[in-house]
């Protein structure tokens, strides 16, 4: 199926191998993965590598004044809600998708049956100005236009909005893409520090072959203003199908260096090579 959407031309393409499971696409860049029969089936290695941070958190013994609330900026075909629906079943969740035709292609085409998920259609940086300081455990960032993140969500003042929304055990979560010598991802590390303060933990999984700078792709960035376990997290990448590095705060550091990106000069991410990310 092929449908004009606000931001491009999304398919939803079926996976001959599984029953039920959908690739969806945008402009040719592949978007999101869901398996309807089996929602806690994640297909993206970086995804499972998301999945893996926030419920290694969530795994972790805290005292909360209710269940965990999880912001997700990006939509999709709600990949990882419909995971973790399952995984952390008393966690609310607000999905923010700014391309309304987008939406309703996998609403009608891709339902999901968990009322904790509640969509908003709205731009994230602007939905996020307008939510109270302190209301969300969890924060995934996961916004790309074509296959680029968008310039307004690459910011100190972006991630202001970010920080102060969690609450002080939070954690927030980033699905960047870059490739040797990672100027992007230094300036993001870099962006991510200068607004949440000092005493920022973070942790950055990414896969070895990206790290050694033989090719373009995914990283992730968590960070937050307590004890991230990154141990465990380092556990779950490591048995992994496709394992990734998960480098603690100093290693970060070593890895990619920059410096904060503010509105007034901030780009979208860098162009991703011919052919990194298309399908068919």
């Amino acid at each position: 199926m092929t449908r004009a959407v606000d931001f491009g031309v999304a398919k939803l393409l079926p996976d001959v191998d599984r029953d039920d499971a959908w690739l969806l696409t945008v402009d040719g860049a592949p978007q999101s993965y869901v398996d309807l029969a089996d929602p806690e089936y994640v297909e993206f290695e970086y995804v499972r590598r998301v999945a893996h941070v926030v419920e290694a958190v969530c795994d972790t013994p805290v005292e909360r004044d209710g269940p965990p609330a999880m912001v997700h900026l990006g939509g999709g075909a709600m990949t990882l809600p419909r995971r973790f629906a399952r995984t952390v079943p008393d966690a609310a969740h607000d999905v923010v998708e700014a391309d309304r035709g987008l939406a309703a292609l996998v609403a009608a085409y891709l339902p999901w049956h968990a009322p904790q998920i509640r969509t908003h259609l709205a731009d994230a940086r602007e939905w996020l100005a307008g939510r109270p300081d302190g209301s969300a455990d969890v924060l995934v960032t996961d916004v790309f236009g074509g296959a680029r993140v968008p310039a307004h969500l690459t910011t100190v003042e972006f991630a202001t909005h970010v920080a102060r929304v969690l609450r002080p055990g939070g954690v927030y979560v980033a699905n960047l893409a870059d490739q040797a010598p990672f100027a992007f991802l230094g300036s993001q590390l870099a962006t991510v520090r200068a607004a949440f303060g000092p005493g920022v933990e973070v942790c950055v999984l990414v896969e070895p072959g990206v790290l050694r700078g033989r090719r373009y792709g995914n990283a992730v960035l968590a960070a937050a203003r307590c004890p991230l376990p990154t141990d465990v997290v380092a556990r779950r990448c490591a048995a992994d199908p496709f394992p990734a590095r998960a480098l603690d705060t100093a290693e970060a550091l070593r890895a990619f260096r920059g410096s904060p990106v503010y509105d007034a000069a901030a780009t979208d991410s860098p162009e991703p090579p011919d052919g990194a990310f298309t399908v068919g």
